[in-house]
């Protein structure tokens, strides 16, 4: 037992007042005189014995009396087995990730964890919370009340390694107190070893009843007909026993296409045929799941031409002309004493085939080309020097030719996860149709490389970005040299290296994806872009490249949706932004990664229980009351003991 004012127990020490008081306060008795002295004799002894007991009992109620106020002064207590932490700080992670969208037995998972907080909460403890999209520190309940329930769901995943940095960098005298709320969706125990084992840490693991949930992951053109797109919708789900669901596709919320789609597989791709025209709309599905998840939103640009310039010799570049074709493309080949210098800048890909000279002029436009998003596929020419075209190559990264080989070679390794190949191919091939050169020079460098020589070398290597790419060949194609025009790979090899980078095709972009994005649009001095929806309106980082502009969006915008590009009052492009689809996979919550942590059924028992452990037991009521006892033993002591 513990004392709040244990100075006041040397008052104690008065005791020995009441106690002298007792002992010289005696009772004088006076004698009369009887006639029957015996008995008066019985009585006076039985008269003093009474009177003995009385005095001590009433010593005894009037020390315990004085014994208990003092010691109710001086405030005991039994001191809480966790006292030392009591003045410990209290920082929230509260998961606003889309998951918590999921229905618990008492409604949504972070709805109903937002309310909990506004119950439990001290009144006037402070505190600092931090969630997937805000962060407020050093706050209080009633100056949070309002953030707390206009909390919206954010598109970021939930990144606890993030917010501990946060906790840890937060300078503070005191220790910590970590209270995480969330649904545990893509956690695991490595994110879980940022926890510092001096932090007070504990998990509330709020559960979903509703485990089954369908999601839209992808959109993606299948194949391009002359006035129909054929679509492929990619669903996934999670779950047992899906139902079957209806999808439809909207464009400009006016209803195109609809089926009812059953699940047999985890995995499911439903087609679509649309008109071929500008889309600006979205795909959805009714289901009861997570509700983020069940739109897809995609834009499809009028269909811009792609001007391609080939530089080279008529004969050499025939090939070119049948892969881009006037349908999608203003393909047009010069030779070099014949090349207009002022049509260059105006082309989206060049192509130089097999030309023996690269004068320093051309080299320096192709250089100002690239900077500026424009696509360059070299094609050597055996009759080349090495230094001559090491000398272009310079001006574009850590890439060098060596010196010609007369060796013959076969092209058999495809990498398939290159992004220029990356969605050509179906399934992995290794068994096709090796296409084979006569002579090459190799090629050393960091340039990822495409198509792989039989030896592993390189005959295709290209470094792809957000806005260009620069595709290098080892090899002269001309039929003499090689039969890799009459490869099945050239179409969609070509094909690819001169549309990269451009933004025809679906549109559809995620919520705090960091590739940029080319806008052509001519601005004037000062002028800026601006996207904008009906509900939101914001304005990415832009970067003027010649008659370009390269946008950066980072985090925005806040919600999914269909926007438009603003200059000025005039639009110029649409797009489209999806949420992230990790938090879909309701199933993915591993509760067992907290086996080694404090993890607690709600909030209200984390408050509870932190009330209960830190709170000394304040015992001196008790001494009031005994005290209060003893005084009432007194008074009947004097009123009814003769």
């Amino acid at each position: 037992m513990h004392f709040k004012h244990p100075e006041l127990l040397y008052f104690l020490l008065l005791l020995i007042v009441p106690i002298l008081v007792h002992l010289f306060q005696l009772r004088k008795f006076k004698k009369e005189y009887f006639t029957n002295v015996q008995f008066l004799k019985a009585l006076s002894i039985e008269t003093r014995k009474s009177s003995t007991i009385k005095k001590w009992l009433l010593l005894a109620c009037r020390l315990l009396l004085l014994i208990f106020i003092i010691l109710a002064f001086a405030q005991p207590y039994f001191k809480a087995k966790e006292s030392d932490n009591a003045t410990n700080e209290m920082y929230i992670i509260l998961d606003n990730s889309l998951s918590m969208q999921a229905k618990g037995k008492k409604g949504e998972l972070l709805k109903r964890a937002v309310q909990e907080l506004l119950e439990d909460l001290p009144e006037n403890a402070s505190f600092s919370l931090l969630t997937n999209s805000e962060t407020f520190w050093n706050t209080n309940k009633k100056e949070i009340k309002t953030e707390l329930q206009n909390l919206k769901y954010s598109a970021l995943p939930f990144q606890i390694e993030a917010h501990l940095a946060q906790i840890k960098a937060h300078k503070s005298a005191f220790k910590k107190d970590i209270l995480i709320i969330t649904d545990a969706i893509g956690l695991d125990k490595k994110k879980l070893l940022s926890i510092r084992p001096e932090d007070n840490t504990f998990f509330v693991i709020p559960k979903a009843e509703q485990k089954n949930n369908i999601a839209i992951d992808s959109v993606y053109i299948q194949e391009t007909l002359e006035n129909f797109y054929n679509l492929n919708v990619e669903l996934s789900s999670t779950g047992n026993a899906i139902k079957p669901a209806s999808i439809a596709i909207y464009n400009q919320n006016k209803l195109i296409a609809k089926t009812i789609v059953t699940f047999d597989s985890p995995k499911k791709t439903i087609p679509f045929t649309i008109p071929k025209q500008a889309f600006h709309g979205y795909v959805s599905i009714d289901d009861n799941g997570l509700a983020y998840d069940n739109s897809y939103y995609f834009s499809i640009s009028k269909t811009k031409k792609t001007t391609v310039l080939s530089i080279g010799e008529t004969e050499k570049s025939n090939f070119l002309s049948r892969i881009y074709t006037n349908d999608e493309f203003e393909f047009q080949n010069s030779t070099l004493s014949a090349l207009d210098y002022n049509t260059l800048e105006k082309q989206e890909a060049i192509i130089l085939n097999e030309i023996d000279q690269i004068p320093v002029a051309l080299q320096t436009t192709l250089k100002s080309l690239v900077e500026k998003g424009g696509n360059l596929i070299l094609i050597p020419s055996a009759k080349s020097t090495v230094s001559q075209l090491n000398a272009l190559l310079t001006n574009f990264g850590n890439i060098k030719y060596q010196s010609l080989d007369s060796a013959e070679k076969r092209i058999t390794k495809i990498n398939f996860n290159h992004p220029l190949l990356a969605s050509v191919f179906e399934n992995q091939v290794t068994n096709f149709q090796y296409p084979n050169t006569k002579t090459n020079f190799g090629i050393i460098g960091s340039f990822p490389v495409v198509l792989y020589y039989e030896d592993g070398k390189s005959f295709l290597s290209s470094k792809v970005n957000s806005i260009n790419a620069i595709s290098i060949f080892s090899s002269p194609l001309n039929p003499t040299n090689s039969n890799f025009q009459q490869s099945p790979l050239i179409v969609p090899t070509f094909y690819k290296m001169a549309i990269q980078g451009k933004n025809n095709g679906i549109n559809a972009r995620v919520i705090g994806d960091s590739k940029p994005y080319l806008i052509s649009v001519n601005l004037q001095k000062d002028a800026i872009l601006k996207i904008k929806n009906k509900d939101e309106q914001f304005i990415p980082i832009q970067q003027r490249i010649n008659n370009k502009v390269q946008l950066n969006f980072n985090d925005y915008p806040e919600q999914a949706g269909n926007f438009e590009v603003f200059n000025q009052n005039q639009s110029v492009d649409q797009l489209s932004f999806n949420y992230n689809r990790t938090e879909s996979k309701t199933a993915d919550s591993n509760e067992n990664i907290f086996s080694e942590y404090k993890t607690l059924d709600s909030i209200t028992t984390v408050f509870d229980q932190l009330q209960t452990e830190r709170t000394d037991s304040q015992i001196w009521k008790w001494f009031v009351i005994f005290a209060l006892l003893f005084l009432v033993i007194e008074m009947a002591l004097i009123k009814f003991l003769k």
